[in-house]
């Protein structure tokens, strides 16, 4: 996170699924809050995710690739182009989504939607 939000303004966001939220998962994140920020997510809400539907775009596209990235390097690269690739706007339809899926989230009570 020190890396990446080296200004301090980053924050670590997690979907409480329940291999995320095992005692050592939370002990870590608990030892280390002075680090990051945490944002506080429902419970078990992958579809309040954005970054799910990102990654799933992303990896479709490499999967694609013809040769298919052999190294490290080669998946790096590839997913830096994919990401280069996608059309002027594309992230904005998820971000646009985030309303929506908040009031079905409400009205599940939490539940999946």
């Amino acid at each position: 996170m020190s890396i990446v939000h080296s200004n301090g303004l980053g924050q670590f966001q997690q979907d409480n699924a329940t291999p995320r939220a095992s005692r050592v998962a939370t002990k870590w994140l608990q030892e280390h809050s002075f680090d990051f920020r945490h944002f506080h997510w429902p419970p078990k809400s992958p579809e309040m995710n954005i970054i799910e539907d990102i990654r799933d775009a992303l990896l479709h596209d490499v999967e694609k690739r013809s040769p298919p990235p052999r190294t490290p390097m080669d998946l790096l690269t590839a997913l830096q182009d994919s990401w280069c690739e996608f059309p002027p706007g594309y992230l904005q339809t998820p971000v646009e989504s985030m309303p929506h899926r908040f009031a079905s989230l409400l009205c599940a009570r939490g539940c999946p939607t």
